[in-house]
């Protein structure tokens, strides 16, 4: 599997290129309609907050997990957004400063809506922080308040750490980011003591050494990632309050699926059992779902008819394979596994130029191979995409119906099933 960094390259699709959802999915969309009944049911703000997670007794399996949180969708390029309009540290919310505006009530509500039962909130705090890792409340606050939004719209929420170059899997400067890692979620965590289990906590993103990204992790650089996770457990358990029991999510090095299933096999150590999610991200194959400047790739999989607009790997066949580990390596030993990010969007130039076919069936087509191996789907969403922010309304229909569509039923002809490399 391909290790580019998909967040970086999303973020700059965003900020350089105009007419272009960099990870939105509604750029230059042509599809039309509204978005379908079926996909209209909303999670209650009533509803049971997520108990504890495991495969027997009075613990909530993997298969239950997700239906209470599937689908899940990003408030992304947002709350993480990096500013530019000053000096570190900010003394004011940078969350505009990639297209988002400031966040309001009506977005979530408008997720719920359509069919969401999930958000991932991306938040950046290092550039908000002073020179000893304190976060200033004002963010905390903020924060919360986005949070709350959220909730009030019946949403289960995670809050992660996010933009943070900080956060590399460089040995030689992992004692530095433990200790950095363990301050940050101090604070984050006491600011949510409160909350009950509808609010879980990521620790990290894409985190890798930019030294060695696209081969192969070391076992020093996995080392040093993992050491990670087990901090920010260590951290957030120790702020008691319903934190101590509270549902966290630990990734995968770079959040790739390989890498999962070698460094990661194995949890942090917990202080209680049955509440640790595993994380990984999907945008295979790169060129056709998320490389801006790629504009041969826009065909996908067995509705393509074009061979030579097709990527030669990472088709049907792939994702199922891909997912297949996952499903090995986690969730049939009862540990459940959030795809905390996932998309493809139209090409923005070329012959594929607004064409939303393969990507509304990719949508659909990988969605579905998730959720029926456990896996809860979180799709890349920014400014510009499927939602209008400011209002909610709805922008690009057809890869919310495609997502909606693809909690039930698999698109992908009879047929073709078993070729594309499975």
């Amino acid at each position: 599997m391909k290790r580019s960094p998909p967040y970086l390259a999303a973020a700059a699709a965003m900020v350089l290129l105009t007419g272009i959802s960099g990870c939105g999915g509604g750029g230059g969309s042509s599809s039309s309609g509204s978005v379908s009944s079926s996909s209209s049911s909303s999670s209650s703000s009533a509803s049971a907050a997520l108990p504890p997670i495991g495969s027997s007794g009075a613990s909530s399996t993997p298969q239950q997990v997700v239906a209470a949180m599937a689908p899940g969708i990003n408030l992304g390029n947002t709350m993480e957004a990096i500013g530019w309009d000053g000096t570190p540290p900010f003394t004011h919310s940078e969350e505009w400063a990639w297209g988002a505006g400031t966040v309001n009530q009506a977005i979530f509500t408008a997720y719920a809506t359509a069919g969401f039962k999930s958000v991932r909130i991306p938040v950046n705090w290092s550039q908000y922080a002073d020179a000893n890792d304190n976060i200033p409340q004002f963010w905390l606050d903020r924060t919360k308040q986005v949070v709350d939004y959220a909730r009030n719209a019946g949403l289960y929420v995670i809050i992660n750490i996010h933009s943070d170059s900080w956060v590399t899997a460089d040995p030689t400067q992992a004692a530095t980011v433990k200790a950095k890692m363990t301050k940050y979620w101090t604070q984050i965590a006491n600011n949510f003591k409160t909350y009950d289990n509808h609010l879980l906590f990521a620790a990290q993103n894409e985190t890798y050494d930019s030294t060695n990204h696209g081969s192969q992790p070391t076992t020093a650089e996995c080392a040093a990632q993992t050491s990670y996770n087990q901090a920010f457990v260590d951290a957030v358990r120790a702020t008691g309050g319903n934190n101590s029991a509270r549902t966290l999510v630990v990734q995968a090095y770079s959040t790739n699926i390989d890498d999962a299933v070698t460094c990661n096999a194995t949890l942090p150590t917990d202080s209680i059992a049955h509440r640790l999610m595993m994380e990984i991200h999907y945008y295979s194959p790169w060129d056709f779902a998320l490389n801006s400047g790629d504009t041969t790739h826009w065909q996908y999989g067995a509705i393509a008819t074009d061979p030579s607009a097709v990527e030669t790997w990472g088709n049907e066949g792939f994702t199922r394979q891909e997912f297949d580990k996952m499903q090995t390596a986690f969730i049939n030993k009862g540990i459940p596994v959030i795809m905390g990010e996932y998309g493809a969007y139209p090409k923005g130039s070329g012959p594929g130029q607004g064409i939303t076919t393969y990507t509304n069936y990719w949508a659909q087509y990988t969605t579905n191979a998730a959720v029926t191996r456990g896996i809860i789907p979180f799709w890349w969403d920014t400014p510009g995409g499927m939602f209008d922010r400011s209002t909610g309304a709805v922008t690009a229909p057809g890869p919310i119906n495609a997502i909606m569509a693809g909690m039930t039923t698999n698109p992908e002809p009879a047929a073709s099933v078993g070729i594309n490399g499975s």
